[in-house]
């Protein structure tokens, strides 16, 4: 456990350091030449140190009987913290929502059987608000930025930031709320959040229309979980038994009672509470 703590720590001791020389280069600040073998001598032995690591843990896992990919999956899971792993499948998840979005695929995870509940209708206007001001801040910055070492820089983390958004907006268009005909529920933000709701566990659903405050997902002490879009939620489903969820960076919690906006809130409540077919 002192060799993954020491791969942990040289990596987040390293990785802001390399990125400040960077920085300073594209600047065209030129640091002194013993200060960039430093970096990179602190680099190679980080690196180093997480391919010995790695391969010690997958070493341990194969000699306990596991296949090659659960070896590499358990080595990666020790070493890599969880918020890490989860904003890179985020981001994987985001970028493969918005060729579907463009390429029109049907919806992810929806059946031709299932009622599919958008919710997106809240924050579209807002979200692209934000994209139409991050270009005109990149043409802005264009113009005013004199070096063009730091405005290519700029371009690439401007055009990052838009390809984030629209991945993320896209993701929440192709990743929609689910009703399957046996009223199995399927509650999702995006690739952020998913959490499935088994028929047996819904006590009573309804229309609810509520305003809360708070981030994306809020879970309050009495379980009250509010899956918030556009500062507003408009289904609220009572549970026989509390569920456990992840919130968007791996943290675990249970809800008793879930409460999630739907752009028709109607038309999914009613598609949850028919019976199922025989």
């Amino acid at each position: 456990m002192s060799a993954i703590r020491a791969a942990r720590i040289g990596v987040a001791a390293v990785l802001p350091m390399e990125l400040a020389l960077v920085v300073c280069v594209a600047a065209g600040v030129r640091p002194p030449g013993w200060a960039l073998a430093v970096a990179e001598a602190l680099v190679l032995g980080v690196l180093l140190l997480e391919a010995r690591v790695l391969y010690s843990l997958y070493a341990a896992a194969r000699a306990r009987g596991a296949g090659p990919g659960a070896a590499r999956r358990e080595a990666v899971r020790a070493v890599v913290p969880v918020p890490v792993r989860r904003l890179v499948l985020h981001e994987l998840r985001a970028s493969a929502s918005l060729l579907r979005w463009a390429l029109r695929r049907p919806p992810h995870g929806v059946r031709s059987a299932d009622h599919a509940a958008p919710y997106t209708g809240p924050q579209t206007a807002m979200m692209y608000g934000l994209v139409f001001v991050s270009l005109i801040e990149t043409v802005a910055l264009a113009f005013l930025i004199p070096w063009p070492a730091v405005h290519r820089v700029v371009l690439v983390l401007d055009v990052y930031g838009v390809l984030l958004m629209l991945g993320l907006h896209a993701a929440c268009v192709t990743r929609p709320h689910v009703v399957s005909p046996d009223g199995t529920l399927r509650v999702r933000y995006g690739a952020l959040f998913d959490l499935t709701v088994p028929p047996d566990a819904v006590a009573s659903v309804r229309v609810d229309r509520r305003y809360p405050e708070g981030r994306l997902v809020t879970l309050s002490e009495d379980g009250v979980l509010d899956l918030i879009v556009g500062s507003q939620t408009t289904v609220t489903v009572e549970l026989t038994r509390p569920l456990a969820f992840r919130r968007p960076l791996g943290a675990r919690g249970e809800a008793r009672v879930i409460r999630f906006h739907a752009d028709e809130p109607r038309a999914l409540v009613d598609a949850l509470r028919q019976p199922a077919p025989p």
